[in-house]
């Protein structure tokens, strides 16, 4: 019988001075995990780019909820997109993208 996967929500900031895309951002969130973890560290990952608001300097990624720590560990070693300076910090973790919102 297969489980339910959890996911979990995460809402992010990226402080840089200049403006990147959401594929290079998410780009960037790979390469941090490949780096990491390994080719399968990154196919254990189940991770997606739910929203990027470039001018907001902001993004939403889901995650599955055994896999959570990988991924806020791979955004905190961001230091760089598309050779800019740029540090990542995740505001808040939910269950729901409905709870993410109503958090702020």
């Amino acid at each position: 019988m297969l489980k339910k996967v959890k996911r979990r929500y995460l809402a992010l900031t990226i402080d840089s001075s200049e403006i990147c895309s959401a594929n290079d951002f998410i780009d960037a969130v790979w390469d941090s995990i490949a780096k990491l973890y390994g080719e399968h560290g990154c196919s254990t990952v189940s991770m997606s780019l739910i929203s990027f608001d470039s001018e907001k300097k902001s993004a939403v990624l889901r995650a599955g909820h055994t896999n959570l720590e990988m991924v806020r560990t791979a955004l905190a070693s961001i230091t760089e997109i598309s050779g800019k300076q740029v540090a990542v910090h995740v505001l808040r973790i939910s269950g729901t993208l409905k709870g993410l919102r109503n958090k702020k």
